[in-house]
This record gives C-alpha cells, structure tokens and sequence, in this order.
C-alpha cells in the first residue's frame, strides 16, 4: 500500500518553522533562503487543504490544525533520525552548546581543540550567551547556565561548584592582598549582580561601605578588565583558573564563598543524538576538577 506522504522538504521546512514560529529562523538553520521556507510551507498548505500558520507580531504562529500536525510528525522526525544514527558506529553531526560567556571563553573553548581531535566528525558549536536558549525549540542541544540558588527546576548535571573569590592582576595590590582601604579606594569589578562584594566584604569581616561599581560591565569583560589592572574582580575562580596559571592573575585573599554553581541541562528530545550525549559525556569528564573545588 503506497503512502500518502507530502515532499519531504516541505516537512522539514515546516517542522523547523514551526518549532521556531519563524520563517527566518527556520531558514537558518535548514541553510535555505526565506522564500524556500515560504514557499514550501504554501505548497503544504495547498496540499493539505489547511492552514498551518497565521501571521504574529513576531514572526508566525501555529493554528490549531498546524498545532495537531506538528505534534503528529515530530515524533517521526525523531525516529528518522534516530534509525540513521543508529547505522553508525561513531557520534557524528552538530552539536551546539549554549553557554554564559565567561564559562565558554574560558573553560570550554580552550578545550575545544581537544575534542575536535577527539571526535573529528562531530562539529560542536559553542555559541556565548546570557539569553537561555530554548532547548525544546531546538535553538541548542545543551545549555550551560548559572543556578544562584544552587539547582534549577528542570533535571541538569553540575558542572562547577563555583567559589567566588577576588582577583587582581599580580602588583595590582601591595603584596597581592585586598586590605579594606583597597575596597574604597580601587574600581572593583564583578560578574554577578546584585553586587556581590557587599556579602564579600561582610565575610572578610571590613568595617567599609561598598561603593556601587560605577560601570556594571558584562562578566567577560570585567575579568578581561581585571587581567589588564583596570580593578578587583570578584567572581567565580572556574572561570579564572587559565589566568591564574599564566600568571595573568592572582588571588587577593583567602576569603571566598559559594553563590550557586554551573549546571548543564540536555534538551530531552536532542538528548537521545549519539553525537549530544557524547558532548555532555565529554563537558562532565572535563569539568570533574571543577566540582571538587
């Protein structure tokens, strides 16, 4: 019995549409034109009889009947894909990591060699972002994000338990050591907001008042600032261990505490991919010194 199948790019276009409610998005990621995207989902519609999407503020979004097909043939998707992967022996196709911007520079990308020699047929793309990306969306397969409270509220690996400590370029401070006039008297930096040197300044036990940092930069860049003696930067020491190596920073003091950690969360349906759980092995072997911090 022949199936009643329509063309299988116009699936795809459709599928990945869908999942991103836009056209241009979905272009994207199929590496295709918008107007191949357009033009795939109309010849589907006029296939079907149906109407898959109406027009959004941002982008498209699904009717009903768009809703019920897309939750019909994902599933199928899986199963293609699943069935072909199977047929190799080696993890292999893109992976892409979200992470936050301090912990892709300094942890995963100076690892990334490595691994490409590791796994030469797996492409892993680490994109640095403060924005959470949409893993059932498809717009990452892993995500790498900063838990104040120490958990998140969806099932994730730990990675990193984190310490914050202050840091400074060597000769920054007489002898290397934050005294409280240096609080009052130097820039500090950090890379957590609300401004974290208030719960460090109570634990050194310095009779001072914090100023609030006047310029309230992004994480990477106040490390990069702290490496160049442009302040104190008080943050997590995973993300400061390359510098401490190279001599490029020093810690200042002794005093150092725990805010959260770093977690790793696996979209549920991209986590079955030989290639995502090879990564997520891979990040959890990499990071074990981290966690024992």
């Amino acid at each position: 019995m022949s199936r009643i199948l329509p063309p299988l790019n116009a699936l795809r276009a459709f599928e990945a549409a869908a999942r991103h409610e836009s056209f241009t998005r979905a272009a994207e990621e199929l590496a295709v034109s918008h107007s191949a995207i357009s033009r795939h989902v109309r010849g589907l519609e006029a296939r079907l009889g149906v109407q898959l999407f109406r027009d959004a503020s941002r982008g498209v979004a699904l009717t009903a009947e768009g809703s019920h097909y897309l939750q019909r043939i994902a599933p199928a998707f899986d199963v293609i894909s699943d069935a072909t992967e199977g047929l190799s022996d080696t993890p292999a196709g893109r992976v892409v990591v979200n992470s936050e911007p301090v912990f892709a520079i300094k942890i995963v990308m100076p690892l990334l060699a490595g691994f490409q020699r590791s796994f030469p047929d797996v492409e892993l793309r680490v994109v640095g972002s403060n924005d959470l990306a949409d893993l059932d969306r498809y717009e990452a397969d892993l995500a790498i994000r900063y838990a104040k409270t120490g958990h998140l509220d969806e099932p994730s690996d730990l990675l990193s338990n984190a310490p914050i400590y202050p840091f400074a370029a060597p000769g920054y401070l007489p002898d290397d050591k934050l005294l409280p006039e240096h609080v009052t008297e130097r820039p500090l930096l950090r890379d957590r907001g609300p401004n974290i040197w208030i719960d460090w300044v109570k634990r050194a036990g310095f009779d001072v008042v914090v100023p609030d940092p006047p310029w309230r930069m992004r994480a990477n860049l106040a490390l990069e600032a702290a490496v160049h003696g442009a302040g104190i930067y008080l943050g997590a020491s995973d993300g400061t261990h390359l510098d401490e190596a190279a001599g490029r920073l020093v810690r200042v003091s002794d005093v150092g505490f725990r805010q959260g950690s770093f977690h790793l969360l696996t979209s549920g349906q991209s986590g079955r991919r030989k290639a995502v759980r090879t990564v997520r092995s891979w990040l959890l072997d990499q990071t074990t010194a981290l966690r024992r911090r």
